[in-house]
């Protein structure tokens, strides 16, 4: 292996063990039975204490699994047909409406989610978990549209003119030709989705009302009076269930390429 191969593997080597020393601390933390970081002893009293004392802390896990799996789902769906049409047809603005579309996405979150919340005033909308929910639909279709328009910039669109030669309709077109080409965009876009969804703070922080506190929210309200261990042993449960997703993910697509 040449030297800059060895400088490569190297560097990446390092990044990675940098990325996942932080996570298998948090891992050991949460079977730490003091709360301090220094190791006292094998316990598992956070996950009991997670599981039995901990309903705020679950209640605001429910919301941001609720809000992060119907706004992916409804971001990907707008999103996916909206890339769809932007690659299929030609019309005039289209390069101007494909700008405005990714401007969300450079916009600083705290100017988004000003300017959400004046809208939301403006109109009369009180602040809830529908607020949270149309707010995350907002800023995740771009994102969405950017990942399955990616996906159909590699498809060959003869493949359109020759099926139309053969006699489908539209619908049979988007239904049998464009949706299982665009799908693995269309998952990636789901799960980034869901992702930008779970983690995001500073734009739920503007468009939440009481009793609709996403996890982001109740983990920084716990910071002013000290952050409960149990916590660690709700990230674990996380990233358990995180790596299950990826896994059972990989394996439908990887299904899906098989047919």
């Amino acid at each position: 292996m040449s030297k800059p191969g060895k400088f490569s593997l190297g560097v990446f080597l390092f990044v990675t063990l940098f990325l996942h020393i932080p996570l298998v601390i948090l891992v050991v933390s949460s079977f730490n039975s003091s709360k301090s970081m220094r190791w006292e002893g094998f316990s598992l009293k956070w996950y009991h204490e997670l599981f039995y004392n901990s309903q705020p802390l679950w209640h605001s896990f429910y919301n941001s699994i609720i809000v992060a799996i119907s706004s992916a789902v409804t971001a990907t769906i707008i999103g996916s047909l909206g890339a769809i049409g932007l690659c299929w047809y030609n019309f005039r603005m289209k390069k101007a409406i494909q700008t405005l579309t990714f401007f969300p996405i450079i916009l600083p979150e705290i100017i988004i989610g000003v300017s959400i919340l004046i809208f939301f005033n403006k109109i009369g909308l009180n602040l809830s978990l529908l607020t949270v929910f149309l707010a995350h639909v907002t800023f995740n279709i771009p994102f969405v549209l950017m990942t399955v328009m990616a996906r159909l910039e590699e498809f060959d669109f003869s493949i359109v003119e020759a099926a139309y030669d053969l006699g489908a309709s539209e619908l049979d077109m988007l239904l049998r030709v464009l949706l299982p080409i665009a799908m693995p965009g269309i998952i990636a876009g789901l799960l980034l989705a869901v992702t930008l969804s779970l983690e995001d703070f500073v734009i739920t922080f503007f468009v939440a009302g009481p009793g609709s506190s996403t996890l982001p929210l109740h983990i920084f309200s716990m910071i002013r009076f000290g952050v409960s261990p149990a916590l660690n042993a709700l990230s674990v449960v996380i990233i358990v269930g995180t790596a299950l997703l990826a896994w059972s993910t990989k394996n439908l697509y990887s299904s899906l390429l098989k047919r």
